[in-house]
């Protein structure tokens, strides 16, 4: 078995720029910058054979290149018991039709678990919480509430496997797919 799921990388300099946010909130575990990357659609554990029919799948993706805009701070969860930071990313037309097309390519019938449920919601996750008071995350999104790196191109969109192991996650690029002129 395999786990999957389909994303944008993070240039290594927004990577930078979002990892020098990361301490000084007790009760969080900081992601690897490495592991920064924007879901599209997170797909679950296959089996090889499906896991090759999803890559295939992927094929068929055709996406100009596009700006990406990474603005600001928020949390999942609610505010006495929040699960993750992340850095939002601008939800344009541009993302959400792209994640439309993963979604459609990747749910075919035969290729993967059916459609997502929740609302897509472009982030990059930066912790996870365990405990984190309430008073503290309010302070610390607050003192990074400007975080805003300039825009970068999503010129890819790349199927990523993931292990999970004591120190998180630990994802591996399988797949790119090259995003651009769609003629």
């Amino acid at each position: 078995m395999i786990r999957l799921f389909v994303g944008l990388p993070i240039p290594d300099a927004h990577r930078a720029a979002l990892a020098d946010i990361g301490g000084g909130l007790s009760g969080a575990r900081w992601v690897a910058p490495d592991n920064f990357h924007i879901t599209l659609r997170f797909i679950g554990e296959l089996t090889e054979p499906d896991a090759e029919a999803v890559a295939q799948s992927l094929d068929d993706l055709a996406f100009p290149a596009f700006p990406v805009t990474i603005k600001g701070l928020s949390f999942g969860g609610d505010a006495h018991r929040a699960r993750t930071l992340w850095a939002e990313v601008e939800r344009t037309p541009e993302i959400l039709e792209l994640q439309r097309r993963v979604e459609s390519l990747v749910s075919a019938p035969g290729v993967a678990p059916p459609p997502e449920s929740r609302k897509f919601r472009p982030h990059v996750t930066l912790a996870r919480f365990s405990g984190v008071r309430p008073d503290k995350l309010q302070e610390f999104l607050s003192h990074h509430a400007l975080i805003a790196p300039p825009p970068f191109t999503a010129d890819r969109v790349v199927l990523y496997s993931s292990v999970l192991n004591r120190q998180g996650s630990q994802y591996t690029e399988e797949v790119s797919y090259p995003l651009g002129d769609p003629t």
